[in-house]
């Protein structure tokens, strides 16, 4: 079984869009240390970074080794949500400008932001995170890869979630 240039598609853009936010993570993350950033949870990241290929090779070798067709209840519902979540991940970019990066790192006094998604709940690039570890696999029946990933990840995001709040606690950023 062969993978529809579509999905093919679709997991190049993602794989772009991880591209582009590397790009933007060096970016950000040289003004932050600039501006007396401190980085936290540094040995946590690793595993992140693992997650998150595993994730994308997943979401192809899946469905080639199961033999999965796409299908159209299924796959077009979890593109729409595909979709929204990458939506809603750059908000979040867009909402924090120089201060978001795929590390984290507070530079002390630095008020948390509260506009964008950020006025609406604290974690919301996490959302779009456990949206698409859902979604994305699904989109073409890799359903292995959706529960592996999102297993994972959710001991990935109590950590990160922790430490993420503590760095913001003790750096007197506001929550």
């Amino acid at each position: 079984m062969a993978l529809s240039s579509g999905y093919l598609v679709l997991m190049a853009a993602i794989g772009v869009e991880r591209l582009a936010e590397l790009w933007l993570t060096r970016r950000n993350l040289a003004w932050s240390f600039a501006n007396g950033g401190r980085e936290w949870g540094r040995e946590h990241y690793p595993f992140m970074v693992l997650i998150h290929v595993a994730l994308l090779a997943g979401c192809i070798v899946e469905p080639l080794w199961s033999g999965t067709e796409f299908d159209p209840s299924l796959g077009w519902p979890m593109f729409a949500l595909v979709v929204l979540a990458q939506a809603l991940r750059w908000w979040c970019i867009g909402s924090l400008g120089k201060q978001w990066n795929t590390r984290v790192v507070v530079i002390p006094g630095q008020k948390t932001v509260r506009s964008g998604p950020y006025r609406i709940f604290p974690h919301p690039n996490y959302v779009a995170v456990v949206v698409e570890g859902i979604a994305l696999p699904l989109v073409h029946g890799a359903w292995r890869t959706a529960i592996i990933f999102s297993l994972a990840n959710a001991v990935v995001l109590w950590i990160r979630i922790k430490c993420e709040n503590q760095a913001l606690k003790e750096l007197g950023s506001v929550r």
